[in-house]
């Protein structure tokens, strides 16, 4: 099991969101149960290595 951090928001009755990882991939629900199903899905999907050309962020150490 995964630990993926998410951003959501309600707007006009729809629940909003994206994994912090995948910043340019937002989904929907109609409630926030829902809206996490469909952030689950969609991270099977990016991360799954099927699609491409997938961005993504990530962290780079410095000195």
């Amino acid at each position: 099991m995964q630990t993926v951090k998410y951003v959501s928001w309600e707007e006009d009755g729809v629940w909003l969101g994206y994994l912090q990882e995948y910043p340019d991939y937002w989904t929907q629900g109609e409630t926030l149960d829902d809206l996490k199903e469909h952030l689950r899905d969609l991270h099977n999907d990016l991360s799954g290595g099927r699609l491409l050309g997938i961005r993504k962020v990530d962290e780079l150490v410095v000195s």
